[in-house]
Formats: C-alpha cells, sequence, structure tokens
C-alpha cells in the first residue's frame, strides 16, 4: 500500500505551485488517499496557472501515475495588474514558465512589450 506521507513528500513541490498563485485565487481545498495515488484538491483562477501546476507535476514524476489532479478551474486568461517594477518577461517567468512568451501576451492585449502602463490589468492567454 502506497505512503500517503511519503508521496506528500514527493509531490511537495505540486503544493508549492498551487500555494504560490494564492494571491491570485489558487486554493489547495484537501488531500487525501485514492487507493495506491495521492489526490490534491484545489480551486484555481485559471487554466494559465493550472498548466503551471501540471509542469510542477510533471517536473516531479512525468508519468504521475500515483498522483490525481482535482482541480476546479475559474477560467481560461489569467488576469494579471502591472505593478512598479514588472516586466513583461517578469510576469511571462512566473505564469508561463519562460520569459520569452511577452511577444505573445503582448500581442493578445494589443500593447507594446516595452511600453506596459503601471495599473494596466492584462489578460494573460492560455498558451
Amino acid at each position: 500500500m502506497a505512503d500517503q506521507a511519503a508521496l506528500e513528500q514527493k509531490y511537495a513541490p505540486v503544493g508549492k505551485a498551487v500555494t504560490e498563485f494564492a494571491e491570485y485565487g489558487s486554493q489547495m481545498t484537501g488531500i487525501y488517499m485514492n487507493g495506491e495515488k495521492l489526490v490534491l484538491k484545489c480551486n484555481l483562477p485559471s487554466k494559465v496557472v493550472l498548466n503551471r501546476v501540471w509542469d510542477a507535476i510533471k517536473s516531479v514524476d512525468a508519468s504521475n501515475q500515483d498522483f490525481d489532479l482535482e482541480a476546479t478551474v475559474a477560467g481560461d486568461t489569467q488576469p494579471y495588474t502591472i505593478k512598479q517594477g514588472d516586466t513583461l518577461s517578469a510576469v511571462c517567468l512566473k505564469f508561463y514558465g519562460h520569459a520569452n512568451k511577452y511577444p505573445q501576451v503582448a500581442e493578445a492585449n494589443g500593447i507594446d512589450a516595452d511600453k506596459v502602463a503601471v495599473g494596466k490589468t492584462l489578460q494573460l492567454p492560455v498558451l
């Protein structure tokens, strides 16, 4: 029989990925065993964040044969309001894992990637 504590330790980076987006509405709502699998239940604000959580799962174990994710996802795009000191590259690194996605985000929002105003709310698309 699978050891829940061992699986929780193995998949700790997945929980960290969910909590990393807590300020945007991510929330872990439960963790339990279903047979031989660890199941993480969570609420996620967008498919953009869901993709980052899946990145974390794949980085732990690409087959994820001993893990299931039960996620309630609120929408496709992820709203993000630009803060002082933000760059589009840094925003993309956080939400996509790659800074080089900024041209696609700029195009999707109809903005110049080099001139993003503080306070501007972007809709980060699923890429």
